[in-house]
Formats: C-alpha cells, structure tokens, sequence
C-alpha cells in the first residue's frame, strides 16, 4: 500500500504539475483532438490484454507456459489491432472532419506494441506484489516524459506533444521491465493454458471491451456533435475529475485485487476487506469531491487561466458521477476475483446499455447538459448493480452496504450545502470565496468525525501509524 500511494501520488503530483504548464502551452484543440481518439486507442488495448492479466493474476499458480502463451498471444492481437486503426486512420479522421487525425493516430497507434510487450511482465510485478519495481518505474518514467513533453510544447508543436508523452510513458517501463525482470518467454503457445486461462479471461476481456466503450462513448459523441474545442474543455474536466476521484481508491484497488484472488475462498475474510474499504474510501473521497466541486471556478482559473472556465460546469457534474466510480471497483473487483466473469460480463451489458441509452438521449435531447445527466445515471446505476452483485455472491447485503456509507454521505452532503450557503451571503471575490468555503466545510466535516466518531473516521484513523497519532499521545 505504500509504495503503490508513493507511486500514484507521485504520479498525480507530475500530472498536476504537467496539467497546469501544459494548459498554458496547448489548446483546447489540442486535447480535443487527443480525446476524440481516445475511444479507439482504449478498445485496441482492451482487445491486446484480453482479459488474460486479470486471469494469469486470479490464478492461483500460473506457470511458464501460461505466460509464455500469452505473451505471443498479446504481440499477434498488436499487430492485427495496430493494422486496423492503420488502415481505418483515413475514415476516422473524415468522421470528425478533421485530416489531422489520421497522421496522429497511426503514429499513437504504435503505443499498442510496447503495452503488448510488457503486460505479462507488469502482471508478474502485481501477483508477487513487488509494487516497489512498479512504482520506482511510473514515478521516474512520468518525470522523462513531463519534460519532453512540455519541450516540445514550448516550440509549438502542438497536439504531437501529447502523443510523444504517451509513447515515452509505455516505452520507458517496457524496457525497464524488461531488462530487470528474469522471466523470458519460450517458443511455446499452449493450446491447453490457452483454453484454460480463456474461460475465465474472455468474458473479462468482453467486460473491459464493454465498459471502456461505455466509458468512452462521450467523446465520441462529443466529436462528432459539437468540435475539438468543445471535446477539449470536457477531455479537462475529465482529466481533472479522474485525477481527484482516483488520489485515493486507486492507490487501495491497486493492491486489493490481488489480495482478494488470494482469499476468494473466505467469504467472511472477503466481506470485511470489502466494508473496511469502501467506508474509508467514502469518508476519504466524499469530502474531497464535494470540495473540489465547491471551488472548481477559483481552483480552473488559478491553475489553467480563464481560457479553461468552460470546463468548470463539466467539472462539477463529473465530480458528482465520481462519487460513484470511486467505490465501482471495489465489488467490480470482489466479482471477478471469485471467479465470476462469465455473469459479471451479462451485468455489464446491461450496465452499459442503460447508461450508453441515457447518454445518447440526453445528448440529443438536452444538449451537454443531456449528456451529463446521462453521465450520472450511468455510474449510479452500475454502483447498483454491482452492489447487488456483491450482495448475491458473498452475503454483504446491498442495503448494508449502503447502510454503510449512508453517514459519511449524509454528512458529507450538509457539510457542502452549508459550506455554499455561506458562500452565497458573504458574496465574495473569487480567491476569497473558494478560501471561505473550503475553511467551512472542513469545520463542519471534522468537527461531526471528532464529536460522533463514526466507524468510517475509526477505520481512517486505524490506518494511520501509531506513531503519527500526536493527538492520542497528548491524551496519554
């Protein structure tokens, strides 16, 4: 858990820098053009993986022939999927009216080889839990390309500088990995670790291939509806939002999976990990989502100017989709680690035909103000189903759960009313108002976890090493 917080902080700490700089050197545009892109890329590498990471992860004791076998399986879908986005880059630029793209495309397009040639292993790094190796890599690899990254933008090139970042940062790790890993793959495809890890592995592949459509669906829309400009500033606000949303259930989910193959075979084991963590996770995020939704204005224009204010309103509807999406993964997680990827992938179906139905209707309907209702409605309603899920497989019930998280939201939500209500009286400058805002809602959240202590402010606390406790060796 420490060196993988180490790296995702890291990491978000280069991003957040890289962010601010890069807003100043780029426009909209640029990210537009990216973001319209960002469908096709994400599905080429969902079909690369095929779900066999999380399957050589789930199981128990892969051999060298699993991993052999998929290694040359993950280099044969890279070339097919790198000679389809070649050969369709023509069409897919003259879908969004914009010849530009098709260069940039099959220039990404070669990201798919190295994400090909290191996933086994990366997966190896994450079954032995050696997050030390992956987060020494990530942080150093995110520090190369911030800085040729925003080189290159400060002489004007423009939308290449974002597609050499993504190149450098699959290219460094897959090196590295490469060399300081032992493991070599033999000349052997086994038809039999192939069948046996496909069972398991295709119906995640189908589920990863349908949720990151479902995830990605808005660009699409955004594209082909409206402009780069308009694809930009919501590519900003998306990013932003995935970069708060993700500071903390990424740095657990990282590790929990791998833990929960582990102890599939506990349920009460299973049970506890999943409450411990999904109500520290809602006493952790809530609060900072609610904030940053509270101060997005002061926060868009110190950091990225005024030319990115249009991102705000965007902002501050994914912000509140987020509070979802950051507990998603924890029973999406618990579902495939026992082994039910066939009847996650129906559940995924049907997830992602409601929320991609909403967003389609919306849009068409109400415009961006549509589609982000669509947006909400998709991530509630998946939350749902895989709360019910949970409930099904393991006997935490979903009223439970909910039961759970209900203090935490309940506080969390009167903490930010108020926190705008006296945002609205004291009528303040801009700066001046995000302040007395975020002083507000920190009284008020903290002072509810002090007085009643629920048990999501004691499983925080119990993280935290004894030694930084100051407040209890006072009582002491």
């Amino acid at each position: 858990m420490v060196w993988t917080a180490l790296q995702k902080y890291s990491t978000m700490f280069v991003q957040f820098i890289s962010g601010i700089i890069l807003a100043r050197l780029l426009t909209p545009y640029d990210y537009g053009c990216i973001g319209m892109l960002a469908i096709f890329m994400v599905l080429a590498e969902t079909f690369i993986d095929g779900g066999f990471g999380s399957a050589l992860i789930q199981k128990k004791r892969p051999t060298q022939e699993d991993y052999s076998t998929i290694f040359w399986w993950n280099l044969g879908v890279a070339f097919l999927m790198y000679t389809i986005l070649y050969i369709s880059a023509p069409a897919i630029s003259n879908f969004y009216g914009i010849p530009l793209l098709c260069n940039v495309l099959r220039v990404q397009g070669l990201v798919l080889f190295i994400y090909a040639f290191n996933i086994v292993q990366r997966n190896q790094l994450k079954k032995k839990l050696n997050f030390k190796v992956l987060s020494i890599v990530t942080i150093t690899t995110s520090i190369i390309a911030l800085g040729v990254t925003i080189f290159m933008a400060y002489k004007g090139f423009g939308v290449w500088a974002l597609v050499v970042q993504h190149l450098i940062t699959a290219a460094i790790p897959a090196i590295v990995f490469w060399f300081f890993i032992k493991w070599r793959p033999i000349r052997t495809f086994s038809k039999q670790s192939f069948k046996e890890l496909f069972g398991f592995g295709f119906y995640m592949f189908l589920t990863h291939l349908v949720n990151h459509f479902g995830q990605q669906i808005q660009g699409l829309l955004i594209g082909k509806v409206y402009n780069a400009s308009t694809m930009g500033y919501y590519s900003k606000a998306h990013g932003v939002e995935k970069l708060v949303s993700n500071s903390i259930s990424k740095v657990m989910t990282e590790v929990t999976y791998p833990l929960y193959a582990e102890a599939q075979d506990n349920k009460a084991m299973m049970i506890n990990m999943i409450k411990r963590l999904t109500t520290t996770l809602s006493y952790l995020t809530f609060p900072l989502m609610f904030i940053m939704i509270l101060i997005a204005k002061p926060v868009f224009v110190l950091l990225y100017s005024e030319r990115w204010l249009s991102s705000v309103p965007y902002f501050q509807v994914l912000c509140l989709a987020g509070l979802a999406n950051c507990l998603m993964a924890v029973n999406l997680q618990t579902i495939s680690a026992i082994g039910k990827s066939k009847e996650m992938f129906l559940w995924t179906v049907v997830k992602r035909t409601v929320g991609i139905g909403a967003i389609v209707l919306g849009l068409f309907l109400y415009g961006m103000k549509g589609l982000l209702i669509g947006v909400l409605i998709n991530n509630y309603f998946s939350y749902f189903v895989n709360i019910c899920l949970v409930s099904k497989h393991l006997g935490y019930k979903w009223t439970r759960q909910l039961l759970d998280i209900l203090p935490v939201a309940v506080a969390s939500s009167v903490a930010a009313i108020a926190s705008y209500g006296f945002g609205q009286i004291f009528d303040l400058p801009l700066y001046p108002d995000g302040v007395v805002k975020l002083i507000i809602y920190l009284v008020l959240y903290m002072g509810w976890s002090f007085i009643f202590k629920p048990e999501a402010y004691k499983y925080t606390i119990s993280i935290i090493p004894a030694k930084f406790k100051f407040w209890e060796k006072r009582n002491r």
